[in-house]
Parts: C-alpha cells; structure tokens; sequence
C-alpha cells in the first residue's frame, strides 16, 4: 500500500475535508443506521467515520497509520479505533452489518484482493471508492510549470491493476468477489485555501508530497513559484476551485 507514515497532520489540514465529501453518498446507501455496526477501513483521521457515527452507526475505525490514529483519538474521542489495514483485518468473518473504504482501493498492492477482504467481514453490505479524476491533475500542472522531469509514477503489475474508471472498478469489485455490485459517480469542487493545499504537498501527502520530499532546494524553489503562480490564476475570493469525481460503489 502507499506509504502514509507520519503525514497525519498535514491530511488533516488539506484533504481530509475533501475525502469526507462521500459520507452523504455511503450513508444513504446503507440506509437507516438503527445502531447497526460499522467499519470504516482506512479511516485516515476519522472524519467520515465520525460523520456516520452521527446517523446511529455503531462506528470501528479501523487505520493502520499511527500519526492518523492520534488524531482520531484526539478530535473523535468517542469512535473507537483499532490498528489494522488491507490487505488482511483484524476481524472474523461477518464481524460487521456493513463495511466502508473510502479512497483506499486505489492504493492498494492487490485490489481484487483487498476487495474480497472487505466482503468478508462484512455481514450484509460494503461500499467501496475511488477517485474517477484525482487531486493528483493539479499537481502535474505544477510539477510541468516548475520543469521538473520525474519517472513514470510506478504501476500495478496488469494483472492487478484494473481501469480506474466506474465500470473498470465495478468489474474489478466483482472479480473481487462482490455481490450485486451498483456503482455511480460524484463530481464536486473541493474549495481550498492555497495554504491548506500547500502543506499536503510540504507535509508528503500522497504523490504531490512524496516529489516534493525528493527534490533538492532548487527544485523546491520553482515547485513552491509554479505552485503560487498556478493558485494566482485559478484562485477567487481567497480559495481554489478544484473539481474532484469519484466512483462510489455498494455491492450486497
């Protein structure tokens, strides 16, 4: 799985708030909570288990890095939240009514794999997502400005990959052994202070941060100058508009 350790401050402060955008979507999928219990895989700091925990779920959050714990505990102190990740959990078959993973399939060594780890312990339903368009556009547009020639981002292998669109990860759910699969898609603009968006890249949040990490001073210098000019030209009344789409899928 991509590697997340110790980013759990900057998450919080940048895409923790985007992430979270699919809670209205997963809660009325699984319908009326009625103190039914819930795992939400890959919780991150807690921000979508918390907002189901909200409708009546009983609420696990399950997280395998610690500096995200931390900060579950400290802004959620009411969820319980347990060390573990994909792909094996630590949990018997059937442990839960319904199981969510939010923008953790996409980052995972063995999809298929990890998908039929979700089904498993999950009792009656699982919900999965990904994104259709990333983050990860902007940064190429700033990474392109400020000239910086990086490899090719590393691939799963083709047997393990699978077409990051709707349909591809339908088909991929149920190769992954899930049942009754329904997926549609989310479009929304993610409205973001530059500053906010800035320490997911110094902080080594996900893909951004990780090039950011690896560059010498220099091409810090014109990463930072490519990323203010690019914030210059799209930003209005102090934020950035960026517009995000993610597949969301159930399967019973």
């Amino acid at each position: 799985m991509t590697e997340w350790g110790g980013v759990g401050a900057a998450y919080e402060a940048s895409y923790a708030s985007l992430c979270a955008e699919t809670g209205d979507d997963l809660s009325a999928a699984f319908g009326r909570a009625g103190g039914r219990s819930l795992l939400d895989v890959g919780a991150g700091t807690g921000r979508l288990a918390a907002r189901l925990a909200t409708d009546g779920w009983q609420v696990t959050a399950c997280e395998p890095e610690a500096s995200m714990r931390e900060i579950v505990a400290r802004e959620h102190p009411r969820l319980r939240v347990v060390d573990g990740g994909l792909p094996e959990l630590p949990f018997g078959d059937d442990a839960f009514d319904v199981v969510t993973a939010n923008f953790v399939l996409n980052h995972v060594d063995d999809p298929r794999r990890c998908a039929g780890e979700l089904a498993r312990v999950a009792r009656h339903a699982v919900a999965a997502t990904i994104w259709s368009r990333s983050p990860s556009w902007f940064w190429a547009d700033v990474r392109d400005r400020a000239v910086i020639d990086v490899p090719a981002p590393e691939q799963l292998p083709p047997e393990k990959d699978f077409v990051r669109t709707a349909d591809g990860f339908g088909v991929m759910l149920t190769e992954g052994g899930w049942a009754s699969v329904d997926v549609h898609e989310k479009t929304w603009t993610w409205w973001v202070d530059p500053a906010a968006l800035w320490l997911s890249a110094e902080g080594g949040v996900a893909g951004a941060g990780r090039l950011y990490r690896g560059l010498d001073a220099a091409e810090r210098h014109r990463f930072r100058a490519a990323f203010d000019t690019l914030c210059a030209e799209l930003v209005v009344d102090g934020l950035v508009p960026l517009e995000h789409t993610a597949a969301i899928a159930v399967g019973r």
